[in-house]
């Protein structure tokens, strides 16, 4: 599946697509617009835990002084500060929109503010893994997405990191605002206002990753179609998944799949990898932060 030529993406090496020879999971569409939080804190933040096969997100509505996460993790965690009420208080005070990067070890921090804050673990923490709502849906592994394989450390040891939105510069030339750390890859896309034009969609598989679509703003359709394979009794319709925000969209390999902002105010929508792309990182000044993490030596 290519992409139309003025898109930045066309230019993205492919693979030669694997036989529709195996079974693709369902695509999956949680909406915690509409569902009641996970978790309560005593103080009266919401919390939502989903996964895929290779994370663990916690989606947080907080509430402000609320110590929210106080645990040890055996890798990174990336916090997303979804927006300019989004803060947290850990080592040292961050204000959103912007990318926190935790290292692995016993942390905590609280909200300083009431805007979302999302966390993103490795499945590997068994433990968190266990609490998803949706923590069924993954007690077989899918065999179409490839194991977490953590590229490289950073390049001068795990420390807390905070990468700003507003330090980031508009460039055409590059796709988002993509940072990645040994597991994950974030692209943080703008804001939009109003529909996408539906003239301009950009339909396309991926051979073996899932995409988690966090959609932090407005409505958006989910268009996904799963190819046919020789067993006609494994099937399925095309999916054109209307949701809420906040939202998440998982989005199996090698399903055909594109997302349509329809709301008539703010959209976001907030595309997360695990682990990072080698596609995305082999584009000159995509990632912003691969100086600190580099990738794997071929």
């Amino acid at each position: 599946m290519t992409y139309a030529k003025d898109d930045l993406r066309s230019a993205l090496s492919t693979k030669d697509s694997k036989p529709v020879d195996s079974a693709i999971a369902a695509p999956r569409f949680l909406d915690f617009s509409i569902t009641a939080p996970d978790v309560v804190t005593a103080a009266g933040s919401r919390q939502w835990i989903i996964r895929g096969q290779n994370f663990v997100l916690i989606y947080t509505e907080p509430r402000p002084g609320d110590m929210i996460w106080s645990a040890e993790l055996a890798s990174e965690q990336v916090v997303l500060l979804i927006d300019g009420h989004s803060g947290l208080r850990g080592e040292g005070e961050h204000t959103g929109p912007a990318l926190v990067v935790i290292p692995p070890g016993e942390s905590e921090f609280a909200s300083t503010g009431d805007g979302p804050i999302v966390q993103l673990i490795q499945s590997d923490e068994v433990e968190w893994a266990k609490r998803a709502a949706n923590a069924e849906d993954y007690a077989e592994p899918h065999p179409r997405v490839a194991p977490l394989e953590p590229w490289p450390e950073p390049v001068d040891g795990y420390r807390w990191r905070a990468y700003s939105m507003a330090d980031v510069p508009d460039d055409p030339k590059r796709f988002g605002r993509i940072f990645r750390t040994r597991a994950f890859m974030v692209n943080f896309l703008k804001p939009g206002n109003g529909p996408r034009d539906p003239h301009r969609m950009s339909p396309h598989t991926h051979d073996d990753f899932e995409q988690c679509s966090l959609v932090v703003a407005g409505t958006y359709v989910h268009h996904i179609q799963t190819p046919w394979g020789r067993d006609a009794t494994a099937w399925r319709p095309e999916d054109h998944a209307r949701v809420g925000s906040p939202s998440v969209a998982i989005i199996p390999p090698p399903t055909v799949h594109t997302s349509q902002a329809i709301g008539s105010g703010v959209n976001h929508l907030i595309d997360i990898f695990a682990g990072p792309r080698h596609d995305f990182s082999a584009q000159p000044g995509w990632v912003l932060n691969a100086d600190t993490y580099p990738p794997p030596r071929d």
